[in-house]
């Protein structure tokens, strides 16, 4: 069952008038059903055409051009934290940890060559090579984790030609892989962390959430990967990690909810590696688990989520007056 319908049967239920609006390769149908509907607020389930990754951002930047209010993260967010290296950079200029890296934007690199120094020279290998602008896991396998620069610079260049986008390369944090999830209830609220469980006895295998791991239910990486909730962590690093994600959800300007992934090394030091500011929000998601382990019910989330939306028109409206 599609996530739309299950939010729809959510909001019908709770008192709301729902009607589904479809996006195609162009938005001229999406404009003339807001103007003609004129929707007291949009709940954004879109994510991105399967040949367009940016236009995740495009759709909340129409929705803002035209004023009608939506849940969720802004355009301006969506269209930072999708940029990894950019995000990163403004987290660790607030001073949030997050794994030291560099960025590879062309083929011919000079960060590629062995003998330059500079900010590549400068990482401690194993790092990780992964394209800078996909999310769920997208151009990310076995083969991302890699030991010296002459396997840096193979992998990058392979990036460069599939997705024509900067490729970013960080440490590889051995450890834990944990989220954590923040929502505004109203005030900000960090879930309870899931940890993605790493189960394959194979040493030769990394310990990494691969795009086949989240997405092919008949592979080995799935099926060794599975999720915990909560997530089995000493008190005083729950509310490290919770400080950490409402923090990191504050300096890239988050709205509503995002969710927050780190790696946790062997001496329980916390490294944000991104902050995915679009969640899927499913009732068997990461997020809902975590509701979940917050005693709040999925169904209640999304009901306030829509109410919000809603409250934010009304706002700017009596503002208007």
């Amino acid at each position: 069952v599609w996530v739309a319908e299950i939010l729809e049967t959510i909001l019908r239920e709770a008192g709301f008038e729902v009607s589904r609006m479809w996006l195609g390769a162009q938005p001229d149908a999406l404009i003339e059903r807001l103007r003609r509907e004129k929707p007291d607020a949009v709940f954004n389930l879109f994510e991105h055409c399967a040949d367009h990754p940016a236009d995740e951002e495009w759709v909340a930047a129409l929705l803002e051009w035209m004023a009608v209010p939506f849940t969720g993260n802004t355009s301006h967010t969506v269209a930072v934290a999708r940029k990894k290296h950019l995000a990163k950079g403004l987290m660790a200029a607030a001073g949030l940890p997050t794994p030291a890296y560099c960025v590879i934007d062309q083929p011919d690199s000079p960060l590629l060559d062995a003998g330059t120094g500079g900010p590549l020279a400068a990482l401690r290998f194993p790092v990780i090579v992964k394209p800078s602008g996909q999310d769920a896991s997208e151009g990310i396998d076995q083969g991302s984790v890699v030991q010296d620069v002459a396997a840096v610079r193979a992998r990058a260049q392979k990036l460069l030609q599939q997705y024509r986008e900067p490729v970013l390369v960080e440490e590889f944090i051995r450890g834990r892989e944990l989220s954590v999830s923040v929502i505004e209830n109203p005030g900000l609220q960090a879930l309870p962390a899931c940890e993605i469980l790493f189960t394959d006895p194979d040493p030769a295998v990394w310990p990494i959430l691969t795009y086949d791991a989240k997405w092919k239910p008949d592979t080995r990486e799935y099926d060794q990967t599975p999720p915990r909730y909560p997530a089995d962590v000493a008190p005083e690093l729950a509310a490290q990690l919770g400080r950490l994600a409402q923090r990191a959800f504050q300096v890239l300007g988050c709205r509503d909810y995002a969710r927050v992934d780190f790696r946790v090394d062997a001496t329980g030091q916390p490294y944000i590696i991104e902050l995915n500011p679009n969640p899927d929000i499913s009732p068997n998601a990461m997020l809902s688990g975590s509701l979940g382990s917050a005693g709040l019910r999925h169904a209640d989330f999304v009901v306030t989520l829509a109410r919000r939306a809603i409250a934010r028109g009304q706002e700017r409206a009596a503002a208007a007056a």
